[in-house]
């Protein structure tokens, strides 16, 4: 039986699952395993969780969706409280839930189906469970917008909030006015002003540093890039990029880190976008890898360009 087919057979019979416990089944390393996946997800034979165990996601096929509940306790606390109030609700109105639940049903895709219903001159935005059928939804959905009393009660109650914050916040400024210590001018001179030239000398030594380090190897080694985009300032930054080789030219995808650790988590996720985008990877680091990321290298080398700038 191919790989491939080992792995869907894999998750027919024991998703959702996670990743590593595949190429423990299938006795095969994480890297090619993740590629494989993807391959197969590619092909919408199989699907992946938005929710995370361990930083990674879960692997299913369709009609599977109910055993997601299981991996619940994986959600943070307000995406939980989220998840709580859905399942036993079955359909909530977004606009009279508070904010901190609001966010957190955006969140949890797995769970949380987001209707656009057009009532009264406007659209409104309503949350599903994602077990609940549509006939069921349809019916709850009726019931929630025929309340018209409770939410104009929800909408007053709304109001005299809004009305009483700006005195509470009028009080925390007196108080504050009152009880903080009279500054002299030559405090502030002694105190403020140096900082205020410490944060600044700061933002000139930091600002785009690791991104002139990446172009900086880029320009030694005649690498042509193609696309840049920063995924987190200072911090990490994807390209394609143009390699010059003894067969031609030949693209590929370059994931730069500024790490002092790059794990195998950190070589699968690039791995894995490179697949996405049909091109070999190239993982660019000012750190070292860990033990279990050099084990990956070892079996995935003729994948994977690996850089130390």
């Amino acid at each position: 039986m191919e790989t491939n087919e080992k792995i869907l057979t894999l998750v027919k019979e024991k998703g959702p699952i996670l990743p590593v416990h595949i190429s423990k089944e299938i006795n095969d390393n994480i890297l090619m395993t993740s590629a494989r996946l993807s391959e197969l997800l590619s092909n919408k034979q199989i699907r992946v969780s938005n929710v995370k165990v361990g930083g990674s996601p879960l692997y299913y096929v369709e009609g599977q969706e109910s055993k997601l509940q299981d991996h619940s306790d994986n959600l943070v606390e307000k995406e939980r409280e989220a998840y709580e109030l859905l399942k036993q609700n079955k359909i909530l109105r977004d606009f009279t839930q508070e904010p901190g639940i609001r966010v957190a049903l955006r969140q949890i895709k797995d769970f949380a189906v987001p209707l656009q219903v057009n009532y009264e001159n406007k659209v409104e935005i309503l949350w599903k469970w994602y077990l609940t059928d549509n006939d069921e939804a349809q019916s709850l959905i009726k019931d929630i917008l025929s309340k018209k009393e409770e939410i104009k009660v929800g909408v007053k109650q709304e109001t005299e909030l809004t009305k009483k914050e700006p005195e509470l916040l009028k009080q925390d400024v007196i108080k504050k006015e009152i009880t903080e210590p009279i500054k002299t001018k030559e405090t502030q001179k002694t105190f403020k002003e140096p900082q205020q030239e410490i944060k600044k000398e700061k933002k000139r030594i930091d600002k785009g540093m690791f991104l002139r380090i990446v172009n900086n190897f880029f320009y030694k080694n005649k690498i042509n890039i193609k696309e840049t985009n920063e995924i987190k300032k200072n911090s990490e930054i994807d390209f394609v990029a143009e390699l010059q080789t003894s067969i031609g030219n030949v693209k590929y995808f370059c994931k730069s880190k500024n790490k002092k650790r790059i794990s195998d988590g950190d070589l699968s996720s690039a791995f894995m976008q490179a697949q996405s985008k049909g091109l070999p990877l190239l993982f660019l680091t000012k750190g070292e890898l860990t033990k279990k990321a050099k084990e990956m290298m070892e079996t995935g080398k003729n994948n994977i360009l690996f850089k130390k700038i």
